[in-house]
This record gives C-alpha cells, sequence and structure tokens, in this order.
C-alpha cells in the first residue's frame, strides 16, 4: 500500500475536473468539447484511483453534435453534484443551445435528456443547495451591462433555479468580476457554505499561463462577496514559462468521510517547453482555515504549488482495473475509452467475431465533420500505437489506417490506399485558411492485411507498417509532434489517436476491418 499518489491523477486531455462525494465514494466529471460520449464520469474510493464508468452524454439522441461545430467547441466545464438521491450534471454546450442539466440515480447511467436552461448567459453553470434545499445557479458572465471597461473582464452571476425544471427563479445578481482591479476573465465558479460561511471558488486569467483559483467570502448568500485576502489561493503564474507544471485553475473542493478536504484540479505539463497532453486533472490537498478574511482553503500548506507526487489521502487504497493497453473488440459493447467527433447518426462501425468493422464514408478528417473515426485519449508523453489493419481498398479514393488528431488541421494519418501505404501531414498554419494535407512519405503495398503503427517519443514521432508485429519497418523521417500540442494547436481539446476510413468525398460500400488495436505508454 503505498504512501504517496502521482500527479496527475487522471493523465491526458481531462481539463475543468469537477468533484463530489456520496458516502465513502467519489464522483468526477470533465469537459470533453468536441468529443462523443460526453462528460467522462469517473468514480474512485481513495481520490487516486479513478475508474471511467460512463458519460452524462451517452445516446445520440441527447444532444446531436451537428457537423460544422467547431474545434474545441461543444460541451464546456461541468459541474457534478448530489442531493437527495439524485445526480445532477450542469454544463454548456457551447456553439449550439447554452447551458443544460441532466439528471441520473446511477452516475453510470443513463442520465436524462437535456433540461435546458433558458435566459442563463455565459458558460461554467453550477450548482448549490443551500440548507433550506432551496438551489442556486451560479455562472460565469456579466449580466449588469458593465463589460469592456478592460480587456478579458467578466464576473460570475448567481440565481435561483429548480434544478428539476431549469427554471430561473426571482432577480440575477452579479457578485463579483475577479478578485482584483483589471482581473481577467473570472469564470468556473463554485458555491459552498463552510462553517455558516459561504464560499464562491473561481477560475481567473484564462486557462494559458496566468491561470490562477482564487475565493471570495460573504456571510450572507447574496453577498457582498469579498475578494480573500490570500488571493490567488492556488496559481502557479508566477513560477515562469519554463516550470514543469503550469496553467494551474479551475478547481472544485470536496470534503472526505473523515473531514479532510481536497481539490481537483486542472493543470498541464510540458515536455522540452511543449504541452503534448493538454489539460489534465491534478489534486491537492487543502487546509481549511479560519482567517482574516474568513474561511480560507489552503493548498498544498507549506508548499503552495501542485506536486508531482505527495502523501495520499487519509482514504482506504482502493486500486481500480488499469486501461487496456490492447483492445480485442471481443466484447458486445465498446470500451468507454473510445470516443467519435461530433455524433455519429447511426452506427457506421460494429463491433463483432473479435474486430471492429467501421464503414468507408464521404466524409473526412480534415473536415468538421463526424468522420468514420474512432479514437481514444493518449495519456504519455513517450508512447507506442499499433494496430492490424484488413482491408481491400477498392478504387484510389479509398483509404484506412491509424490518425493521431488533435484538430481537423493539425493531424497525422498513416493510411493504406489501393496500392500505397501513404503518410498524411495535415498542418493548418496558425489554426486558420485554408490548408493542403501534404503526402510526407509512401511505399507501394498490396497487401490485404497490414499492421500500422507509431513511436512517439516526447516531441518526435517515427511511423511504421509491416506485416507483423516484430518486423515494422520505419516509414518516412521521424515526424514533429509539436503540431498537435497546445502550443501550435492551441484551444482546449486533447490529443486523440486510433482507427480511420474514408471514402474520400465519394459514396462507398466498402468497409475496413481492424483486428485490434494496443497503445503502450513508457514514461
Amino acid at each position: 500500500m503505498p504512501k504517496n499518489f502521482k500527479n496527475p491523477i487522471l493523465p491526458g486531455f481531462y481539463p475543468d475536473p469537477s468533484i463530489c462525494r456520496v458516502g465513502d465514494t467519489y464522483y468526477m466529471v470533465n469537459s470533453s468539447f468536441e468529443w462523443y460520449p460526453g462528460l467522462p464520469i469517473h468514480k474512485s474510493k481513495d481520490l487516486v484511483n479513478w475508474e471511467k464508468i460512463g458519460h452524462g452524454l451517452h445516446r445520440i439522441d441527447q444532444i446531436v453534435y451537428k457537423d460544422g461545430l467547431k474545434n474545441s467547441n461543444g460541451i464546456f466545464a461541468p459541474t457534478i453534484r448530489y442531493h437527495k438521491g439524485t445526480f445532477y450534471i450542469i454544463t454548456t454546450m457551447v456553439g449550439q443551445k447554452g447551458n443544460f442539466i441532466l439528471t441520473a440515480k446511477n452516475p453510470a447511467g443513463p442520465w436524462s435528456d437535456p433540461i435546458w436552461i433558458k435566459d442563463a448567459p455565459g458558460i461554467d453553470p453550477s450548482l448549490f443547495w443551500d440548507d433550506d434545499d432551496r438551489c442556486y445557479y451560479t455562472g460565469a458572465g456579466i449580466i449588469d451591462n458593465s463589460g469592456n471597461k478592460w480587456p478579458g473582464k467578466n464576473g460570475i452571476w448567481m440565481q435561483e433555479i429548480n434544478p428539476d425544471t431549469g427554471v430561473l427563479l426571482g432577480e440575477k445578481k452579479q457578485l463579483t468580476y475577479g478578485h482584483a482591479s483589471n482581473a481577467r476573465w473570472a469564470e468556473g465558479p463554485h458555491l459552498y457554505k463552510i462553517n455558516g460561511e459561504y464560499l464562491l471558488l473561481i477560475g481567473e486569467g484564462g486557462t494559458g499561463e496566468y491561470h490562477a483559483v482564487t475565493v471570495f467570502n460573504s456571510t450572507a448568500l447574496w453577498g457582498p462577496y469579498i475578494p480573500n485576502h490570500a488571493n490567488p489561493i492556488m496559481t502557479h503564474r508566477h513560477l515562469g514559462k519554463t516550470h514543469l507544471i503550469g496553467q494551474t485553475g479551475h478547481a472544485d473542493l470536496v470534503e472526505t468521510q473523515t473531514g479532510d478536504w481536497w481539490s481537483v484540479l486542472l493543470a498541464k505539463r510540458q515536455i522540452k517547453g511543449f504541452v503534448t497532453l493538454a489539460r489534465e486533472t491534478f489534486l491537492a490537498k487543502v487546509e481549511m482555515t479560519k482567517q482574516e478574511s474568513g474561511v480560507t482553503p489552503i493548498f498544498n500548506p507549506g508548499i503552495g504549488l501542485l506536486q508531482k507526487q505527495q502523501e495520499r489521502p487519509n482514504l482506504p487504497w482502493t486500486p481500480v482495473p488499469k486501461l487496456k493497453e490492447r483492445d480485442d473488440f471481443d466484447g458486445e459493447n465498446l470500451n468507454l475509452e473510445w470516443n467519435f467527433l461530433r455524433t455519429p447518426r447511426f452506427n457506421w462501425y460494429s463491433q463483432n467475431d473479435g474486430q471492429m468493422v467501421i464503414q468507408l464514408r464521404p466524409e473526412k478528417i480534415t473536415e468538421l465533420v463526424n468522420p468514420s473515426f474512432i479514437a481514444k485519449r493518449t495519456h504519455n508523453f513517450n508512447y507506442l500505437a499499433k494496430t492490424k489493419l484488413i482491408f481491400n481498398a477498392k478504387n484510389e479514393n479509398e483509404k484506412s489506417g491509424l490518425v493521431i488528431y488533435r484538430r481537423h488541421g493539425n493531424n497525422y494519418q498513416l493510411l493504406k490506399s489501393k496500392k500505397e501505404i501513404i503518410l498524411i501531414k495535415a498542418f493548418q498554419k496558425d489554426n486558420k485558411g485554408e490548408f493542403l494535407p501534404e503526402i510526407v512519405a509512401k511505399i507501394p503495398f498490396k497487401k490485404e492485411k497490414v499492421i500500422l503503427g507509431v513511436k512517439v517519443e516526447g516531441l518526435k514521432a517515427q511511423f511504421m507498417y509491416g506485416e507483423n508485429e516484430e518486423g515494422l519497418k520505419t516509414l518516412g523521417e521521424v515526424q514533429d509532434y509539436t503540431i498537435v500540442s497546445d502550443n501550435i494547436a492551441e484551444k482546449f481539446n486533447g490529443v486523440y489517436i486510433g482507427m480511420y476510413a474514408t471514402s474520400s468525398g465519394s459514396k462507398s460500400k466498402n468497409e475496413a476491418k481492424f483486428d485490434w488495436f494496443s497503445m503502450i505508454g513508457n514514461d
């Protein structure tokens, strides 16, 4: 039984964590943006070992992520809460209808249809129940027409809500614009009542270098909410760009059954100055102190920074099954780690007889659509991914294979065509305007079966192919992995890798079969 735990507790693309406890079990949800199923949900007994149990958006009839939904639009910053036998997730669908609530009796699902909230401007909604069981909505936005006084000005507002109908009640009130004059991008609010006081915790400074967590205190529900003198209570903004863990913020708090406090929050790890794993979920010890400002959370007392390793929570150590390194597609249902870009309108894939069968469709990975692409998050700086493909292209437009994807304009495609294995690099300079995917390597290949692979080591990626796993040959030069990093691809989503098939704009009745897929991290 280990004494310490390692951060991040959820490595890879798991931003904007929100957490709640029911009895001795903890539940966490994260943003998912344009990826479907949306709102991944994990559970844990010890705050360190987390098991994915489902998704809040898991049916195609709940919300359709429409074609044209932009990179890093979709499902933003959710909050998960539990009240009197019901779980609630409240979140925002950016690029479509705005803020909504989902409910469930079992956090593994099924979850309800969205309960859309009218007249709820802004993003990052949260729910808070006071002692009288009345519920309150807090969100990020300015509702008093005081915006534009300085660049990035935003605020937190509150209104009573019926969480079961989504109806807002009474008047809205602006609570804060941030902890200081010229504060930027106040967002991600969570309201708590601790020792008889109201504590409003928010994120500030954007989700980049100046990200931070701040708190506000009030003796009354409706305020005034006074910035705490300890602010920012968590940030790495003062460490510059070279610290290996940076851009910390967007936190949530949870009290354990033993009375201890912990926080989940996002941060980014870098390798040689680049962020290739996007925003990840970290864990920090919190001491809930009483100071001049009132209740004051102190993050990692005596240190004040996120730690790669620290003493774990005083909870029963409860390991969970490790993520499958190899998927042989031998189950009835798709493993929860697999995602799609936007919503598949019908099942263009099937998992049967130990194979993943994917229909070729006109949609391309370089378009803002739902292509025939099934992918999973990367979790490591260094990893080896491989898949066995069984595919006969009947026409030159038909291709299938392995794709590393960050956005429609930043990806690598290792594909089998009618007569060749080709490596395509899509790079949209400055993430705007037209771009032309480039074939950077190719080799004649006409056999039906092939192993496709990639070895990623930090900022480099070497693609491979062959007829068996042991005899893979390199294809082309070592490629630049930084094109899928935060530094170049920008915005909010993360890096995925997976299986792809396309008929490149034309209709096709062909299909590609994948016998297995493996991904092994080694850092």
